[in-house]
């Protein structure tokens, strides 16, 4: 099958649908589904189908994923809140010193994921999203350093079986703007630069704006070279289709025109650590009729054809990559496309909010959407506000992740207190954590957002990182209650 678009682009394999279309179900409405839900009582509203976004093993199906924890207890430490029963740990704090020795511990963390090593331990990898001006860099390390003048990168945490930091050091350094990423099936992280700064720009010394492979257990195995061919643009997330290799990618930009989502179709597909860098064709979603997604706005909304389409030049020699040529049908934006991953038979994408002030074609506070595939059919999950009297504290959904009770875990980004939220798969949204870190002043408090929030392979511990005093927490609890 060819995609239409597309000349000589093998598709999955899978029935052919209509082009265009979108068809689906009249919505719940937000004031219906936040009454039943209980969302009233902590602000967050949204409609959608649910039990799409839940893919749980069967073991995690027969436990939670239908109620949340119960009202949040405030921390007497003044770090992080959390229900009767749950625990934090401390794992790291901006300004410490890594264990390895090599410098403090750099600021911004952002997105992370864990691994499973021998002897029970975890493998953390953790971005630090640094600009030029990064308070506190990763520190320059030989054989890790991509470009000595950038001063984002990740770090990497061993954990023993009891959860307790055996090692902490560098795992890439050099990079810029480290956002957020995404675990492959083989065990290694990618990490996304959210930048086009170019060498020149900002006392840069290499181009950036790409992906690096990491390896949280032996970080020296993947170095810091970048995987070009999967483009240069300003990258939010990454998921990999376990069953394909194929990989998918946010483009978090910033203004008009907004970002795009892409797939990026390796020569290697599955092929280990390190196949990414032998090269690959990069893709982006055109959704035949719909060249904004933030005009979509009833839950439900299903196109049952998308279309994928080269990208003209995934290096940006000369144009941004959202700004080029894609022919007479155009190509599909949407801003702040953010969270991605992949659950059960499709991937799931997050755009963080919509603002018609700033040139989106809708508004809204977040919707998750799903691109299943084997049927090329993409539907919108979720929408959060704002057509109802109830905000949202912040403003948006930023990273998620599925949750080992077949929930989600959400981030908040956005003004005022900060949460992680879980919803369930009934569709009740309750807070699971808030940060009582104060970065502002008693007159004018600030707190800084959440971000990375991951589970261990066992599912007994949540790790989240708090942007801002860059902290990251270990959560335990009664997750399966």
């Amino acid at each position: 099958m060819t995609a239409s678009g597309t000349p000589g682009t093998t598709e999955p394999t899978g029935p052919t649908e209509s082009t265009g279309s979108a068809t689906g179900p009249s919505p719940t409405t937000r004031r219906q589904l936040l009454a039943r839900s209980g969302a009233l009582g902590i602000g967050i509203a949204f409609s959608g189908s649910l039990s799409e976004l839940f893919t749980p093993t069967a073991a995690a199906a027969q436990n939670l994923g239908h109620h949340g924890y119960g009202p949040l207890v405030p921390d007497p430490d003044g770090l992080l809140d959390l229900p009767k029963g749950f625990r934090y740990r401390v794992l790291s704090r901006e300004g410490d010193a890594l264990r390895s020795g090599e410098g403090p511990v750099p600021s911004n963390p952002d997105g992370m994921a864990a691994f499973a090593g021998g002897h029970g331990r975890v493998h953390l990898v953790r971005n630090h999203e640094n600009r030029a001006n990064g308070r506190a860099p990763v520190p320059v390390i030989d054989g890790l350093t991509y470009d000595p003048q950038g001063k984002g990168g990740c770090t990497a945490l061993t954990l023993d079986s009891r959860g307790r930091v055996l090692s902490e050091r560098v795992a890439i350094a050099g990079t810029a703007v480290n956002c957020a990423g995404g675990p492959t099936p083989w065990g290694t992280w990618l990490t996304c630069e959210e930048t086009e700064d170019k060498a020149g720009t900002n006392g840069y010394t290499k181009d950036h704006g790409f992906v690096f492979e990491v390896d949280g257990a032996d970080p020296r195995r993947t170095g810091a070279v970048p995987l070009t061919a999967m483009g240069r643009f300003q990258h939010e997330a990454v998921a990999v289709d376990p069953q394909r290799g194929v990989v998918y990618e946010t483009e978090d930009a910033f203004e008009r025109p907004f970002g795009l989502f892409y797939r990026f179709l390796p020569d290697k597909p599955l092929g280990g650590t390190g196949s990414l860098r032998a090269g690959g064709r990069l893709q982006a979603m055109r959704v035949p009729g719909v060249p904004d997604l933030s005009s979509v706005r009833e839950t439900g909304a299903r196109f049952d054809r998308v279309e994928w389409v080269d990208v003209p030049d995934p290096q940006a020699a000369e144009t941004p990559i959202r700004f080029q040529d894609f022919g007479a049908g155009g190509i599909t934006h949407a801003q702040k496309l953010e969270g991605c991953y992949w659950g059960g038979r499709s991937v799931y994408f997050v755009s963080s909010f919509a603002r018609s002030a700033e040139g989106s074609a809708g508004d809204h506070y977040g919707q998750i959407w799903r691109y299943d595939p084997d049927r090329r059919r993409l539907t919108l999950v979720i929408v959060f506000g704002p057509d109802t009297d109830v905000q949202l504290p912040g403003e948006s959904p930023d990273n998620i992740c599925l949750a080992p009770s077949g929930g989600l875990m959400v981030c908040e980004d956005g003004g005022g207190a900060q949460h992680v939220y879980g919803v369930t798969r009934r569709g009740e949204v309750y807070a699971m954590a808030r940060n009582r870190q104060n970065v502002g002043t008693p007159e004018k408090p600030e707190w800084g957002e959440f971000a990375g929030v991951a589970f261990s392979p066992d599912g007994r511990t949540m790790y989240v990182n708090c942007y801002s005093p860059g902290t990251t927490f270990a959560v335990t609890g009664p997750w399966r209650r």
